[in-house]
C-alpha cells in the first residue's frame, strides 16, 4: 500500500474515533451497543497503530505521518461539532424512561480513554532503522556534520569529549572482531562490570583407605586443599584509525561505513595481539595464548623441507593430542596458522589418506578426529613455522566491560596532514586460565626443541 492510500485511511479512522466520541460524549451510546462499539473502538485503534508504524519506516516519511495524523484529527473533530446540536435534539426528545438504557460514566470513560490513545497514536520506527538512525548520527557527529544537541536526541551519549559507542555499533565491531579473533569465537566471553575472579585448584586433597577400623586415637589425617586465584582485570585498551578529510568531504561517500569499518580494523588488530601474544611493551598480558599454552617439544627437530617429513610430523601431532588430560581431551579442538595448514594440506597418515578431512557438517576441517580453525594470529616469531594450538579454548576467557567502549576524535593532533584521528577506548581482559593439574591448551612450533 502506498503512502497516499494509508494516509487516506488514517484520516478515516481518526474521523471515525471522533465521531464515535462525539455520540459517548451526547450519551447516544445504549448499553446494548456497548461491546460493538468497544469492538470497533479497539479495530480502529490497531489499524492506525499499525498505519503510523508503517509510515514511520517509510523513506521521507516523517512529515507526510505529521500531516495525516493532523488532517484526520481536524476533520474529525469538525464533524463531531457539527453534530453537537443533532445529538441535543435527540437527547431532548428521549424521555427519561430512555435514560435507563444509557451507558454508566465509568463504562463511557474507559471507552473515550481508548479512542483518545487511538486519535493520538504515534509511528514507532522498526529496530532495524532505529539502529540505522543511531550508527548515522554517531558518524555524522563523529566527523562533525551534526551537533552535540542533535546528537543527544538521536541516542548518542556524549560527555568529556568523548562519545560512548552506541550499542549497535559496539555489538558489530564485537561481532567482527569475533570473526578475526578466534579467541572471541572460541572463548568464554564475560560481559561484566565488576572483576571477575576465577578459583585454581594448585594442591590437590589426598584420599585414604585402610582395610582395618580406626580405633580411638587413630583419628583421619587432614589434607589440604590449595586454590590459586586467577583475576580478570581489564585494562584501559586503545587504538588509534586516521581517516582524511577528503574522504570524509566526498560527495555521496558512506561515512557511518568508513568510520566504522575504520574502528573494526583498528580495534581488532589490536585485541587480537593482545589475546594471542600479549607483548605490547609496558602492556604485556601473562595470561595471553602464547605465553600460558603449555609447550610442546619435539624429541628431535624435524625438517618439513626434507624428505619423509610427513611421517615425523604425523607421529607428533599424534603424541600431542594425546598430551590433555581426558576431560579436556573431549573438548578439545586445533587452532593453527596458515603455514600449518598449507603443511598439512599435503600430508597424509601411514596408510597413504589425506592427514585432513573435511568436516562432518561440511564446515571448515578436521585433524585427527578434532576441528581445526586457522589465523595469521597463530604465528610463531617467524610466519613460514608451522604452529598447531591444541585443547579447550572455552578456557580462554574474555571480559567485556559494559558501556566502556568510547570514541574520541582528534582533530587539532592531524590537521597538519588533513586527517582526523579516531581514538577507541576500551576496558578488556583475556586469559587462558586452568589449573596445572589439567592444562587446558597445548602449543607445538615444527622444528623446536626442549632448550637445554
Amino acid at each position: 500500500m502506498n503512502k497516499k492510500l494509508l494516509l487516506a485511511l488514517q484520516k478515516r479512522n481518526n474521523q471515525r474515533l471522533t465521531e464515535l466520541r462525539g455520540q459517548l460524549e451526547r450519551n447516544e451510546v445504549r448499553a446494548e451497543d456497548l461491546e460493538a462499539v468497544q469492538t470497533e473502538v479497539t479495530e480502529l485503534a490497531d489499524q492506525l497503530q499499525e498505519i503510523a508504524d508503517t509510515l514511520a519506516n517509510m523513506e521521507g516519511d516523517g512529515e507526510g505521518e505529521g500531516s495525516g495524523e493532523g488532517e484526520g484529527d481536524g476533520s474529525g473533530d469538525g464533524e463531531g461539532r457539527d453534530g453537537d446540536p443533532e445529538g441535543g435534539e435527540g437527547e431532548g426528545e428521549e424521555g427519561d424512561g430512555q435514560r435507563s438504557n444509557v451507558i454508566s460514566g465509568e463504562q463511557r470513560s474507559a471507552i473515550m480513554s481508548q479512542i483518545g490513545k487511538g486519535l493520538s497514536t504515534r509511528g514507532a520506527k522498526s529496530t532495524k532503522n532505529r539502529e540505522k538512525e543511531i550508527r548515522s548520527a554517531f558518524a555524522n557527529f563523529v566527523v562533525g556534520k551534526i551537533s552535540e544537541a542533535e546528537a543527544r536526541s538521536l541516542g548518542v551519549e556524549i560527555g568529556n569529549g568523548s562519545v560512548t559507542i552506541p550499542e549497535v555499533i559496539a555489538s558489530e565491531i564485537i561481532t567482527y572482531a569475533q570473526e578475526e579473533n578466534l579467541l572471541r569465537k572460541y572463548g568464554s566471553v564475560h560481559r561484566e562490570k565488576g572483576n571477575v575472579k576465577y578459583p585454581v585448584l594448585v594442591k590437590k586433597a589426598n584420599a585414604n583407605v585402610r582395610k582395618k577400623e580406626r580405633g580411638a586415637g587413630d583419628e583421619i589425617p587432614e589434607t589440604e586443599i590449595e586454590f590459586d586465584e586467577i583475576l580478570l582485570d581489564p585494562s584501559e585498551f586503545d587504538a588509534l584509525a586516521t581517516v582524511t578529510k577528503k574522504l570524509l568531504k566526498m560527495t555521496g561517500a558512506p561515512i557511518e561505513t568508513i568510520v566504522i569499518d575504520e574502528l573494526k580494523k583498528a580495534y581488532v588488530r589490536k585485541e587480537t595481539n593482545y589475546m594471542f601474544k600479549g607483548n605490547d611493551v609496558s602492556n604485556e598480558n601473562p595470561g595471553a595464548l602464547e605465553k600460558k599454552a603449555v609447550a610442546y617439544y619435539e624429541s628431535s627437530p624435524i625438517d618439513i623441507t626434507a624428505a619423509g617429513y610427513s611421517q615425523k610430523l604425523y607421529q607428533e601431532l599424534v603424541k600431542l593430542k594425546g598430551q590433555p588430560v581426558t576431560e579436556v581431551l573431549k573438548k578439545a579442538m586445533w587452532i593453527i596458522n596458515r603455514a600449518a595448514l598449507t603443511v598439512l594440506e599435503g600430508m597424509t597418515d601411514t596408510t597413504g589418506r589425506p592427514l585432513l578431512h573435511e568436516a562432518k557438517d561440511g564446515v571448515g576441517y578436521t585433524l585427527l578426529g578434532h576441528k581445526v580453525d586457522f589465523t595469521d594470529s597463530a604465528d610463531g616469531s617467524d610466519h613460514t613455522k608451522p604452529v598447531f594450538y591444541f585443547g579447550d579454548f572455552k578456557a580462554f576467557h574474555i571480559q567485556d566491560v559494559i558501556g566502556a567502549m568510547e570514541l574520541q576524535k582528534l582533530v587539532e593532533k592531524y590537521a597538519g596532514t588533513n586527517k582526523i584521528g579516531f581514538q577507541i577506548y576500551n576496558l578488556l581482559d583475556g586469559q587462558l586460565v586452568y589449573s596445572p593439574f589439567e592444562p587446558a591448551v597445548y602449543r607445538y612450533e615444527v622444528g623446536k626443541v626442549k632448550p637445554a
